[in-house]
């Protein structure tokens, strides 16, 4: 077997209808990063966003593991040998991953099966849904390895989620957050004995919406969190209203209530 076959055997992209389920797949590691297959899953997320027939991500774990962060116990992962430049290239690549899954134009849900530590807590924190088991843990573990806490997008998206007092409690030490907590915290949505099963059940809920709604919904509120006034979010908010009512979408969804019968949308 080839080494990028080998590399290709650590993810799997499945289809489910309109779902598609990204799976790591290193379940001895619970699923840690290599920097070969951190080029793979860019890839894997470039043919989700260039393929308008998929309407959901969900992003899981095999085994027992969700994924436990960069792999620590191959080689010299931290680039302790190399060069400057060489080190900024790979902290780039790890980042821009949870960058482009933030940015995917469609919606993402974490099913989260095991433990989520380091840059697969930052996986985790990109999706804009996290549904846990009771067997997940939390970490932003990085400060445990003598680095900052303040990695992978984990300093923007975390006190976004659960704001400014829990997310210094996380990152400052460095200790897990268990699944009941994280529920209580706000970090996950629920916690559910069937992840996978369950963010497909949750998704389902968004994928009968039009397309362009559930796009301008996701991509309006992203930009609103960071909006500096309500004023500037309306105006974003305006705007996307009345794109939306000239779409193919709305007329079908109006039509489809008024008839009470499931909306058929074409527009992609």
């Amino acid at each position: 077997m080839s080494e990028s076959e080998s590399v290709k055997d650590q993810y799997s992209l499945e289809r489910k209808g309109e779902v598609a389920i990204l799976t790591l797949n290193r379940p001895e590691r619970l699923n840690a990063l290599t920097w070969e297959l951190m080029h793979e899953l860019h890839a894997a997320l470039d043919e989700v966003r260039a393929d308008d027939s998929i309407r959901l991500l969900v992003l899981t774990g095999a085994g027992r593991g969700f994924c436990s962060g960069l792999d620590i116990m191959r080689g010299d992962p931290l680039g302790g040998d190399d060069g400057i430049l060489t080190v900024l290239e790979r902290q780039e690549l790890v980042a821009n991953l949870a960058v482009k899954l933030r940015k995917l134009p469609i919606p993402v849900i974490a099913a989260v099966n095991g433990p989520a530590t380091g840059a697969g807590f930052a996986l985790a924190l990109a999706a804009d849904i996290r549904i846990c088991s009771p067997e997940a843990k939390f970490s932003a573990a990085f400060v445990r390895i003598g680095i900052s806490a303040c990695d992978v997008g984990v300093s923007y998206m975390l006190p976004r989620i659960v704001g400014h007092g829990a997310a210094s409690e996380i990152m400052l030490t460095g200790n897990l957050v268990d699944a009941e907590q994280a529920q209580r915290i706000g970090l996950v949505s629920r916690v559910e004995g069937d992840v996978v099963e369950a963010a497909l059940e949750f998704g389902a809920d968004i994928t009968r919406n039009s397309p362009f709604g559930v796009r301008m919904t996701k991509e309006v509120l992203a930009l609103s969190v960071d909006a500096p006034s309500i004023e500037a979010a309306v105006e974003m908010e305006n705007r996307t209203q009345v794109l939306a009512t000239r779409t193919e979408d709305m007329s079908e969804a109006v039509a489809a209530f008024k008839e009470k019968r499931a909306a058929r949308f074409r527009y992609r």
